[in-house]
Order: structure tokens, then sequence, then C-alpha cells
């Protein structure tokens, strides 16, 4: 099969996003299927293909002023219709419904290719990014001003940090579910979200395949109750992951274990704004930001920590959850989408209620206090993981697009035949 993938983010910008159509194209493409990627242009790091069966055509771009790591991708309508007439795509898959989607919705609909759309993110819970404070650089202004004692970020995080369905996050879904309803097909990474999304009106069929996750490079033992706990936070450092949730509760989690530690790593927008909370609680001698790490070094990292910590509330599997389990860590988090599939309550880790930094501080606790119950969480951690092998998701989306490439392939090419 000949398959496009379209994604306003791809590598060399790491996200889970990013990994999981690294991981599907070249493992599929071993099978002898042929893709295209279509993303975002970056810069000097960019490359034009993965390997002789996988090729990347890149877009120009700009940053999103309320989040630079964010590409608002320019894409040529003349070079994608080129593209496409030349390759003849048999299906389409799209891994994001920024502007790159849309125009892979309109050349799906204009020549009668087939579309799955996968629900990789919630767009609906990262509306703080049209929010008028952050497109005004406000929450840049509290930062700085808090260095005087006039203002507080946590000031501002009160108004904007929320689990209610407020209007900004009910016309993102309403838009996102149009988009997704296009889609001959929808692809949900968990059974959890698979059910909020049909809950918030999703028509088309949804399929569950989880991003899965390569066992041989992340693997770890049973571990033992530690002395000296070592914590461990991984993931883009933006607003809506909540890592001001995670300080404040490793905060009172010393009150318990003073010699415990909190590794966070990554980077993102927020990351300024953690470091002067950090700082202002007396934590920097307590908390290790080693900012950006290559996705192969991390496979290190997870074992060298004792406990996985979250407090997202917006993830549709959590790949770096999955990546710390597979390592042997109990985890906590929060009782969010997607969450709950991968830390399982009372069987690999716990899950407090959203923002709730004190709850998140006791579950914690509670993991930490006990050697029989950590042991056997760390246990309980690695064979959950194993349910996301690589291989056994491949098999699964090969399978998919087979489906739905045979279902429409009378369709497509008709109408592609007649408007070429």
């Amino acid at each position: 099969m000949r398959i496009i993938y379209f994604s306003d983010t791809f590598l060399p910008k790491i996200d889970g996003i990013a990994v999981s159509i690294k991981n599907f194209s070249e493992l599929l493409s071993a099978k002898g299927h042929e893709f295209i990627i279509f993303a975002p242009g970056y810069g000097k790091d960019d490359f034009s293909r993965l390997n002789e069966q996988v090729s990347v055509e890149r877009f120009m771009s700009a940053s999103l002023p309320s989040y630079p790591d964010v590409k608002m991708v320019l894409p040529s309508p003349n070079r994608i219709k080129r593209i496409l007439t030349e390759f003849q795509p048999d299906l389409i898959h799209i891994h994001t419904p920024g502007v790159l989607g849309q125009y892979a919705l309109t050349a799906s609909e204009k020549y009668g290719i087939p579309t799955i759309g996968t629900y990789h993110t919630l767009i609906s819970e990262q509306d703080a990014y049209i929010s008028i404070y952050r497109l005004l650089k406000i929450d840049k202004f509290f930062s700085i001003m808090s260095r005087f004692d006039k203002l507080n970020l946590k000031d501002l995080l009160k108004i904007v940090k929320t689990d209610k369905f407020n209007i900004n996050k009910k016309i993102l879904l309403k838009l996102c579910n149009y988009f997704y309803d296009k889609c001959d097909r929808v692809v949900s990474p968990s059974y959890l979200l698979r059910d909020q999304l049909m809950e918030f009106g999703i028509k088309k069929p949804i399929h569950v395949i989880s991003n899965g996750m390569d066992l041989s490079k992340f693997t770890g033992t049973v571990k033992s109750l530690p002395k000296d706990p070592k914590i461990l936070h991984v993931g883009r450092i933006s607003y809506e992951k909540n890592c001001d949730v995670v300080i404040k509760s490793f905060q009172l989690i010393l009150k318990k274990f003073p010699t415990a530690e909190l590794t966070i790593i990554g980077d993102g927008p927020a990351l300024p704004s953690l470091k002067r909370q950090a700082q202002n609680l007396g934590l920097q001698d307590k908390i290790t930001f080693t900012g950006f790490l290559a996705h192969a070094e991390l496979p290190k990292h997870y074992p060298q920590h004792d406990l996985f910590l979250t407090a997202s509330t917006m993830e549709t599997q959590g790949l770096v959850i999955l990546e710390a389990i597979a390592c042997g860590l109990p985890a906590v988090g929060v009782k969010s989408y997607a969450i709950p599939e991968l830390i399982q309550e009372g069987k690999n880790g716990y899950n407090a209620a959203p923002f709730q930094a004190e709850e998140l501080s006791e579950k914690t606790i509670q993991v930490l206090s006990s050697a029989e119950t950590y042991q056997e969480f760390s246990k309980n951690s690695i064979e959950i993981a194993k349910g996301h092998e690589l291989g056994l998701s491949v098999n699964k989306m090969e399978e998919l697009y087979e489906e739905i490439a045979i279902k429409s392939k009378r369709k497509k090419s008709s109408v592609f035949n007649m408007l070429m």
C-alpha cells in the first residue's frame, strides 16, 4: 500500500506524535508499504527520508505566538496536488487536526481517498494557548513581577487551571468533532479515550490501537523500595501538563521523605516559570531540570529513578508513562482520560483528582511507605506495559489500513481518475 501521513508536528521535534509516526512508518515500511510524511519544516536539522520506503515532505511554518514550539504550517496546495497525483496513495492517515490536517481532508474529499484520523491530542484541553492572557504574554508579566513579590504566578494559575468545561473548551471540542467525523475511521490510542470520544459525540467508528512501544529498548527489572526515593517526571514542559502541581506535590512529599529528589526531564514554554516556582519554594537544590534530552537517551534514565509522577489532565495515552512502567517504575497520576488505563488504581499505582497537589502527594507517600506494595506495583507495571508491545500495534494498524483501502478502492479509483 501507498500511504500519506499528514502531521503538524514531526521529527526533529520530539513528542509522542512524532515518535508514533516514526515507529509505525518504519515498521510498516519493512513489510513493504510505502510512505510519504507531510510535516513542518524546522530548520537545519530537517531530513527528507527515514529510509528508502519513507520520505518526508517539509512545508514552510511559523511559530504560534503563545507557544513557539507549535508550528503553524503554510502548505502549498499545488505541491500537495502534484505529490498526490504522482504518488496515488491508497489512503491518507491524519495525525493532527491542524492546517495540514485540514488540507488532508480537502484532498481526501477531492480525490476520493479513504482517510483515517488518530486522536493523538485533546485539543480542547489546550485552550490556554488561545486565551487572551497568554496571547498577550500576561503570564510572562506575572512571572517577572513575582520576583519583586508584587504578583505571584500562582494567582494567575488560579484563574486558568480548571477542569470545568468552559466556552473555549466547548468550541474546540465541537471543531475537533467536526474534523474527525469527516474521516472514514478514527483511531484512539486507548479504550478510556474511546469511551470519552463516544461521549463527546464522535459518530465515526473508533478503533483502539495503542501507540505501542519497543520493549527491547524500554525494559527494567522488578524494583525494591528505595531508602532515598528518586521521583521522575518526563514530557513536554507545557502549561497543560501541570508540572507546577507536581512541584507543589513534591514539596509535601519532602515532609515525609526529606531525602527525596525530583528530576524533571523535558523542555517547553512552561519551564522558566517552573524554575521560578522551585526557587520561590526553596526547592532548587532538590529538583533537577535536565532540559531537553534525545529520546534515544531516555531508556537509561527511567531505571535510575524509583517512581513516575504526573499531573497531566490531557493524555490520550501517555507515552512517557508507558515508557516508565515498562522500566518497572510504580506511578502516580490523575483521574483523567487515558491515564488510569496505564496507572491502574491499586495495581501499579494510584490516581488523584486533577489539580489536587495534596492528594497527589498522599498517593505518592502511600506507594513509598510499603516495601511489599512498592515491589508488587513495580512487577505489575512491567506486566501492564507488555500489552502495548509495538509489534502488536503495528499489526493492528496494518489490518485497519488494508480494511479501509480495500473497501474504498472502487470509490477512490473512479473519482481519482476522473479528476486527474
